[in-house]
């Protein structure tokens, strides 16, 4: 760690591209592989996993804003940028400026484009959300075939694709409200074609169903949390094998970690942080982790989860604070003063997962790393 950092993130870049071949493989060669790299590449760090997946071969990326579309863009990054979630209309001149892939579902966004792309002399790649029962961002599929052709009768606007988005994929292993999605996408979409020329790109992806469903229609696959080494959850787990599907083989590119900022011994009967909602029942060694919820260390860890020092399991003791926690090291013998204190990842044969803290916290693993503070350095190792 360098000498000035309390905590910081480390990425790994073997793990991260052992995922990104997974997925690769499961893709096939001909399907488009978007990687979302939304709220800070899942709190992993824009920057550093775009530039590594760019380099293992990963085709596009998908971001929710246009201020994250544009650091891609700074950053030299060339490859299509998709915007997934709402653009305003103040930012579609910077967003069109910057060459990005705009997902529209609203005739007033529609309209701006139009003026802004014959303005400034620019093509513009939209991709149309179709509605398919999420009830979140969309075109109810009866007024597609008109959406559409609203689009293309406006020079410099182009259909590049039409997206959609499952409601229930992840939370069950019986899959019938998807497939009634996946239904409504395909006669949505038989309508619009017979109707007028193809759409290039269609997709409905995430990281479930692109390991459940790798659907022969669909040609750009989008995949958010298993890039980083993570199941969406178990049912996803359990539906792959009761489907007899070949699990991919994952594994975890973020480890959380900090230093020890001081060492002391308190006796038995001390209280604990605030509140006094801990008190220790033995003569105690407690170290002090520089690490709080200001951080994304969520304050429901308090007297419930661990870190992990020298290979060994230590307890949160008392409240996290916003800057601030303690762990138990009394069995851990020699911790000192800067020692490393693993939040998150391996330590020896330990190891603490996001599905741990997330099951502690009341929460999911998405949540445990996209709450990681973006202000901590990301490190690639």
């Amino acid at each position: 760690m360098g000498g000035s950092l309390t905590e910081r993130v480390e990425i790994s870049r073997p793990a991260l591209v052992h995922n990104i071949r997974e997925f690769r493989r499961r893709i096939g060669p001909r399907k488009k592989f978007l990687a979302v790299v939304k709220a800070n590449a899942y709190g992993h760090g824009l920057l550093e996993v775009a530039r590594l997946a760019v380099g293992a071969g990963v085709d596009w990326f998908g971001v929710n804003s246009v201020d994250e579309g544009v650091g891609l863009r700074r950053a030299g990054i060339g490859v299509p940028v998709l915007v997934l979630g709402y653009t305003p209309l103040g930012a579609l001149e910077e967003a069109v400026d910057a060459d990005l892939r705009l997902t529209v579902y609203n005739r007033e966004t529609v309209a701006r484009l139009a003026g802004l792309a014959g303005r400034m002399g620019k093509t513009v790649r939209v991709h149309v959300k179709l509605e398919t029962g999420t009830w979140r961002q969309g075109v109810a599929p009866r007024d597609l075939a008109a959406f559409v052709r609203d689009i293309r009768r406006r020079p410099g606007l182009v259909v590049e694709g039409l997206s959609s988005h499952f409601a229930n994929i992840e939370d069950t292993t019986k899959h019938d409200y998807p497939r009634r999605q996946l239904e409504t996408y395909r006669t949505a979409c038989r309508a619009l074609e017979a109707g007028g020329p193809r759409v290039p790109l269609k997709h409905m992806s995430c990281t479930a169903s692109t390991i459940l469903f790798p659907e022969p229609g669909f040609n750009l696959a989008r995949v958010g949390i298993g890039l980083y080494g993570l199941w969406p959850s178990k049912e996803t787990y359990l539906s792959c094998l009761l489907d007899r599907k070949d699990p991919l083989s994952l594994k975890p590119v973020l480890a959380w970690k900090a230093r020890i900022a001081q060492v002391k011994k308190v006796p038995a009967g001390a209280v604990i942080g605030y509140g006094g909602t801990d008190r220790t029942t033995r003569p105690t060694v407690l170290a002090v982790v520089p690490v709080g919820y200001f951080d994304g260390y969520d304050r429901g860890l308090s007297n419930a989860a661990h870190v992990l020092v020298k290979g060994r399991r230590a307890p949160v003791r008392g409240r996290v604070a916003m800057d601030f926690f303690m762990a138990d090291v009394t069995d851990v013998p020699g911790a000192k003063l800067e020692d490393d204190v693993t939040l998150l990842g391996a330590d020896g044969r330990e190891r603490i997962t996001a599905e741990d803290l997330a099951s502690i916290a009341g929460t999911i693993s998405y949540e445990i790393l996209a709450r990681i503070n973006p202000l901590v350095p990301r490190v690639v190792v």
